[in-house]
């Protein structure tokens, strides 16, 4: 079974077919930059140049970088445009869509749902949270296998500021830090959470997951397993297809 996944980040909205039964993008995904200012009607039509890009026309499951509710309302934009704050953005989505079926989740949860099916989290029960380390800094928590929704743990206090700010890797790149000098924010973060939720095991996705050999090494006074996200920065792809799967 095929169903369409599309990924909206503050930096790039991307999206590919995606078979169910294996986890896997059954073409090469699809990416444009996310428009700046990144509006409800600006990002919709990013949207619809990656879904039109492969003439799809069955169900949609989008992500977006920010509380939704109900599969639908916009909460919280901290990386997109302000405009959308209780935006409804399945119906957006849908209408700039043609009417397709469109379906809307967190991007995190989306990436965390997806790593627990096929990638690092599979089959592991207690206490699971994947951390996406991108332009913020997502999260998913799983009790016993079961999604914990909008935990949105990037704006925990972190020295002052959100979290995100400080240990997100474009505060990484903003800061021009060294590996260490990153790995060092990232660890301090993870004993916060850790000190919070007391998880037994830490994923991290994000486009920087690709480079865990990087950074995992350096970190140091975790008592969790901490393992890199194996569906990389197509987690989210994959679990917004999921998700508008079980939808329909």
């Amino acid at each position: 079974m095929q169903i369409f996944g599309v990924d909206i980040g503050g930096s790039g909205i991307k999206g590919a077919p995606v078979d169910l039964d294996r986890g896997e993008l059954t073409e090469e995904r699809y990416k444009v930059l996310t428009p700046h200012p990144a509006t409800p009607d600006a990002v919709a039509d990013g949207v619809k140049e990656v879904v039109g890009h492969f003439g799809w026309t069955g169900p949609v499951g989008i992500t977006f970088p920010g509380v939704v509710t109900g599969g639908a309302t916009v909460r919280t934009a901290a990386n997109v445009d302000k405009a959308w704050i209780d935006t409804d953005a399945r119906a957006l989505l849908g209408e700039r869509l043609g009417g397709l079926p469109v379906t809307v989740l967190n991007d995190a949860d989306a990436a965390g749902v997806a790593e627990m099916q096929f990638g690092a989290g599979r089959d592991r029960r207690g206490t699971v949270l994947l951390l996406t380390f991108g332009t913020g800094i997502g999260s998913a928590l799983f009790a016993d296998g079961e999604l914990v929704s909008n935990t949105e743990l990037g704006h925990l206090e972190l020295n002052g500021h959100d979290a995100e700010k400080r240990a997100s890797t474009k505060a990484k790149e903003d800061h021009e830090l060294t590996w260490e000098q990153w790995a060092h924010r990232v660890q301090k973060y993870l004993a916060h959470v850790e000190m919070l939720f007391s998880p037994e095991l830490f994923i991290i996705g994000g486009g920087v997951s690709r480079k865990a050999d990087k950074f995992l090494p350096l970190i140091e006074g975790i008592k969790a397993e901490i393992v890199p996200a194996q569906l990389q920065n197509n987690a989210g792809i994959v679990g917004a297809a999921m998700r508008a799967a079980k939808s329909a």
